[in-house]
């Protein structure tokens, strides 16, 4: 008997371990999941970029085959010229009956179609440009993607370098596709196809494209916009780009080739060398119409190879290739690929889109109440300096925050819900009444401190904390017959499938209030500064979270949950997860997330979805549910041989990405109130074995 316990002692001692920085082989983690691809055909595309800027192409390593892949930058906006006569300032809002009140919100206005349309649209994301092969077949036709054979790609995860290698009529070519430290791309072609002149280089760039979907690209209004091609030198040319607006610049310099040729509009080609069987091409692109230095092409691998591995042996590392259970390798690959793709989408100096630098959804605007999802992650993985390059949007769009509470009636700041630089937002219903993305700035705001315990922290968010407390204590609405505040209506829920007119006290939304105005009372409180008694009164008097039949449901009154509104996000179970639970009792949220975990419709729910519940599994002491849902197969979790998810429109999906990310480092580091529990969210059983370096709690 005495045996049999000190086998058991002995697994459950073993499931995991925190081993200093330094030990894990980083490197093997990383490499062990490159990627690898010998289909000529791929739903998305291979990238190269720096978190700022990023190149996505096919399996030739350009973007020979596939117009709709596309070159993008955080730098990137556009805006279509104003509808004649007016202007951004003069879109009239639609006021709402609130309580009593006619409040304005941002609401599509038919009596200003065209301007309403136009500050929907405004600004976006485009593609810069396309930069592919031209290959020539022995009878001089054009070569397509299925006359390629032997096809390969190699992605080096640790170097950023990528190998192409393909077969054209028996003709070897090979390229190598590298992104420097700046916005700069280089190519590295060898082939006799070039000695023989059927070889060459193509840069064509399209107009800014209209619509909330797409790649931003228009390539059939070549009158519309202006490219001026000027030569600096015999081997340097440099494109003018102006698109209305929006003015950057391209240089290009090569090696072994001898002329440029203007094949159409906005459509150039770089002819190759006679005699040369390799060249090198780097293009630089910039936000200014000065910048014509262009490095090296080894200059740039050089730049990869040290920016690359600097970027994985920085912050914390997971490695769970000493486990028993078979599908360690899978979800390992999930991490590794999840940091590399939100290093190149979601590390830039704003908040992406949803599809990051790959492809236009939703204008590719930033989301705010997305945001959380894309970038907190890095603050458990110990790489706040990445967060912090885009949190400055919270200051940025203070003042214009203020002023949209202000209009409304509220005190405080109110964060849009989708909108670019500018900090406007787009009309509409869901961006009008969304209200979970109110206490992310305090959330952030507590894991710098986390990460940075010192009173300048305290100051630098001070103003921001204050403002986004003022407005929650000021939307809520003293219900006097309850004696109890209460949240909307009009508000749109985390799953954004209620009816925001007559929706009262969501559960998730109850939750992240009484969490945002805690934790403003504590900063204040930190900084010797008066109590605010609104905040005080507001967090210990709102309304109870929503209970039916012994269970927590999404919201108050809600009628037919559990087959009605058993889709999207399962919100509610964030409020102990995503949440420490503020005002939950998990007697009740255990029986709760058995009940979604039995009847929700998990191929209607997004991916990030899937890293929420995880993180309710791992706070209600199921640590086998939580693994079991990150290695979930549900189409909307399912991570490619790139690492993107999609399942559906859009997709790439990259708050999927973030949230696993989040998860496991929850799982495995713990958070504020598990006990002392050592690597909380994994099983006990002996299966897992998880080593893992710098993880920090979370909340």
């Amino acid at each position: 008997m005495l045996s049999v316990f000190f086998v058991i002692l002995f697994s459950l001692s073993t499931t995991a371990q925190q081993v200093p920085a330094g030990t894990i082989n980083r490197k093997l983690v990383v490499t062990r999941h490159n990627i690898k691809i010998s289909t000529i055909k791929s739903d998305g595309p291979t990238q190269v970029g720096n978190g700022h800027f990023a190149y996505n192409f096919d399996i030739t390593g350009m973007q020979t085959f596939n117009q709709s892949f596309t070159t993008m930058a955080d730098w990137g906006w556009h805006s279509f010229p104003l509808p004649a006569g007016t202007t951004a300032a003069s879109f009239e809002k639609t006021l709402v009956n609130t309580y009593g009140r006619m409040v304005p919100y941002d609401l599509p206005n038919e009596s200003q179609k065209q301007l309403s349309d136009w500050v929907e649209g405004n600004p976006h994301k485009f593609n810069l440009g396309r930069i592919g092969l031209l290959i020539k077949k022995k009878d001089g036709t054009t070569a397509v993607i299925t006359d390629l054979t032997h096809a390969s790609q190699n992605i080096n995860l640790w170097s950023g370098i990528v190998e192409s290698s393909f077969e054209v009529e028996g003709h070897k070519v090979k390229v190598i596709t590298v992104c420097g430290d700046k916005d700069i791309l280089g190519f590295k072609i060898v082939s006799d196809l070039l000695k023989d002149g059927r070889l060459s280089v193509f840069v064509e760039f399209p107009y800014a494209a209209k619509g909330s979907v797409g790649n931003g690209s228009d390539y059939d209004s070549p009158l519309a916009h202006q490219t001026e091609m000027l030569t600096k030198g015999s081997n340097t040319i440099v494109f003018k780009r102006i698109v209305d607006s929006t003015k950057y610049s391209v240089a290009c310099k090569w090696t072994g080739s001898t002329r440029v040729i203007k094949e159409k509009a906005h459509r150039y080609l770089i002819l190759a060398k006679t005699g040369s069987t390799q060249a090198e091409y780097v293009f630089n692109f910039s936000s200014t119409s000065a910048d014509y230095n262009v490095p090296t092409f080894a200059l740039l691998q050089l730049q990869s190879d040290s920016r690359w591995p600097a970027f994985w042996k920085s912050g914390a590392a997971v490695d769970l290739s000493e486990s028993k259970d078979q599908r360690w390798f899978e979800l390992e690959r999930r991490i590794v690929l999840s940091q590399y793709d939100m290093m190149i989408n979601a590390g830039g100096n704003y908040p992406p889109g949803e599809s990051g630098l790959v492809t236009n959804n939703w204008y590719n605007r930033f989301h705010y109440e997305m945001y959380w999802w894309h970038e907190a992650h890095y603050a458990l993985w110990d790489r706040w300096d990445i967060l912090d390059r885009s949190l400055h949007v919270y200051a940025d769009n203070l003042k214009r925050s203020e002023d949209r509470a202000k209009s409304q009636g509220y005190e405080g700041a109110r964060w849009p819900k989708c909108t670019g630089p500018n900090g406007t937002e787009w009309p509409h219903p869901i961006h009008a009444w969304l209200i979970w993305q109110q206490p992310h700035p305090i959330f952030f705001a507590d894991l710098d401190y986390r990460a940075h315990p010192n009173k300048n922290t305290l100051l630098k968010w001070r103003d921001i904390v204050g403002a986004s407390a003022d407005f929650m204590a000021s939307y809520a609405h003293y219900d006097s017959v309850r004696n109890k505040f209460v949240l909307g209506p009009p508000l749109y829920v985390v799953s954004e499938n209620n009816d925001p007119k007559t929706t009262i006290n969501p559960m998730f939304e109850l939750a992240y209030w009484r969490f945002g105005l805690a934790t403003a009372q504590k900063w204040f409180a930190d900084l010797k500064l008066p109590e605010n008694p609104k905040w005080k009164s507001v967090q210990e008097n709102l309304a109870p979270m929503p209970v039916q039949d012994g269970l927590y449901v999404s919201w108050e009154n809600i009628q037919n949950m559990w087959t009605k509104y058993n889709y999207e996000h399962p919100g509610l179970t964030g409020a102990f997860g995503m949440l420490p639970g503020n005002g939950v009792d998990t007697g009740i949220m255990d029986k709760t997330f058995k009940k979604v975990q039995s009847v929700w419709r998990y191929d209607g729910m997004w991916g990030w979805d899937f890293g929420l519940l995880a993180m309710t599994a791992a706070r209600l002491g199921r640590p086998d549910d939580a693994v079991n849902i990150l290695l979930d197969k549900s189409p909307k979790f399912g991570f490619d041989e790139h690492g993107y998810i999609g399942g559906g429109n859009p997709y790439p999906y990259f708050p999927s990405n973030g949230s696993l990310l989040y998860a496991v480092a929850m799982m495995t580091a713990g958070w504020d109130g598990d006990k002392g529990v050592k690597e909380p969210g994994w099983p006990t059983d002996g299966s897992w074995k998880i080593k893992w370096e710098s993880l920090k709690k979370a909340p």
